[in-house]
């Protein structure tokens, strides 16, 4: 009757593949691919065989190896850019993306474990304690005050208040909304034309109008000349603009 032997648990091949590296103190980016296939093969005969989904992944990889072991003993294969192909290079991907994640899946496992050790305590402090104040001793805090400190004071303030501005942005202006739309314009004036007939540019504006306000209005009546309701003229230059309605 042969000893029983307790083999280690791994979670996949490419754990297996990882222990088997660490164990043999191989660099992973040059797998003595000939040696840790035979270790891995020797591993998978001890296994028991009852969960076959898990057998299944340890021979596909199994099967895996030694195909890389077979194209490591053929000549080298050459890619469209003239270098030599390495066969072991897609599983050296696999098993460093492997490592990395079974490192990160170890930190937070401990940060788990540190979490679960910390525990968190309202605050329970009387109200009178919270809200207590040590009192101000204005002698005390006036002692040796002069005109010049508290200029020096005061600048140093203002000092700390210029540094907080943005260099850049406080330089920008401030937008403000449209006053009045161009087309809002165009209905306005067009409603007017539609009661006066005939009337000035300088009538149409009224008083109090803006800069912005004049503009709009200009626009509005080019865009109405253009669409035939309304005729304008000058006689002479400067003198103010007559406009009269087609509508």
């Amino acid at each position: 009757m042969g000893i029983p032997v307790k083999l280690p648990v791994f979670e996949g091949p490419l754990d297996l593949l990882l222990h088997l590296i660490e164990k043999n103190k191989v660099n992973i980016y040059d797998i003595p691919i000939v040696e840790i296939t035979d270790q891995y093969m020797e591993y998978i005969h001890q296994m028991e065989r009852e969960d076959l989904n898990i057998m299944s992944e340890f021979m596909v990889m199994a099967a895996t190896l030694i195909s890389i072991k077979c194209r490591m003993l053929l000549p080298k294969e050459v890619n469209e850019e003239g270098e030599e192909e390495d066969p072991r290079e897609e599983l050296v991907r696999q098993l460093l993306e492997y490592k990395m994640y079974k490192y990160m899946s170890y930190e937070l496992r401990d940060r788990m474990a540190e979490a679960s050790r910390s525990i968190y305590k309202l605050p329970s402090l009387p109200k009178e304690v919270r809200e207590y104040r040590e009192p101000v001793d204005t002698q005390d805090l006036l002692h040796g005050l002069t005109l010049a400190k508290l200029h020096k004071i005061f600048e140093d303030v203002l000092r700390r208040q210029e540094n907080k501005k943005d260099p850049i942005r406080s330089q920008f202006g401030k937008i403000e909304q449209e006053e009045v739309s161009l087309p809002e314009k165009m209905n306005a004036v067009e409603a007017y034309a539609k009661t006066h007939k005939t009337f000035t540019f300088r009538q149409l504006l009224g008083t109090k109008t803006s800069k912005f306000q004049m503009v709009v209005t200009f626009l509005a009546i080019l865009e109405l000349m253009k669409t035939g309701k309304i005729r304008i003229r000058q006689d002479h230059l400067f003198e103010d603009i007559q406009i009269e309605a087609l509508i």
